[in-house]
């Protein structure tokens, strides 16, 4: 058993509350288009908090997504994801996550925690690392992170699925999700 603290292992470690910078921050996804390809997007307009503990595995995190901010480059497809056939932002104007624990992996860190989308939660571990921690020239402090998972759309209900001539379907059930999050110490 490991009884060195977790932050030992992290240089520059801070405790506090943090808040995602949006210029300095991503949420992005990608998903198969027609088998042959991944069509890629973002989140552009979300609230992330971290709150990092003494001992980093006491820390937490929340976040909350405007669906209504997607964007993949096209605007057609876009208002099509925001429809009642994929993201309904209608009547699930949010996705939010809610960490319930950290924990150490072979090479890392992992985050268990729920997200909620569509109105359903499920289980959804983030794979992480922890950038580091530093100074940054206005005299405050930032932290970074970086988070991967993947989802099946249709544990979600957003089961759409057109299927192919050829075979396959339109747009895969399997999304990848990436976070990058450069945070700000709050004063």
């Amino acid at each position: 058993m490991n009884t060195v603290p977790a932050t030992v292992e992290i240089p520059g470690y801070l405790a506090g509350t943090w808040k995602a910078d949006p210029v300095h921050s991503e949420i992005a996804f990608s998903v198969r288009h027609l088998m042959i390809s991944k069509t890629r997007g973002r989140f552009t307009s979300y609230d992330v908090t971290l709150v990092t503990s003494e001992d980093l595995l006491d820390s937490s995190v929340t976040a909350t997504i405007d669906l209504a901010s997607i964007d993949t480059g096209h605007e057609m497809r876009d208002n099509h994801l925001r429809s009642a056939d994929y993201l309904e932002i209608g009547k699930y104007p949010t996705m939010n996550y809610r960490s319930t624990g950290i924990r150490r992996t072979g090479d890392g860190w992992a985050i268990d925690g729920e997200l909620t989308l569509h109105g359903v939660t499920r289980q959804v571990p983030l794979a992480l690392e922890v950038s580091g921690f530093g100074a940054d020239q206005w005299g405050g402090q930032r932290a970074g992170f970086s988070a991967t998972a993947e989802i099946s759309r249709s544990d979600f209900g957003i089961d759409i699925s057109t299927p192919m001539e050829a075979g396959g379907v339109v747009v895969g059930d399997k999304v990848s999700i990436s976070l990058e999050i450069q945070a700000v110490l709050q004063q």
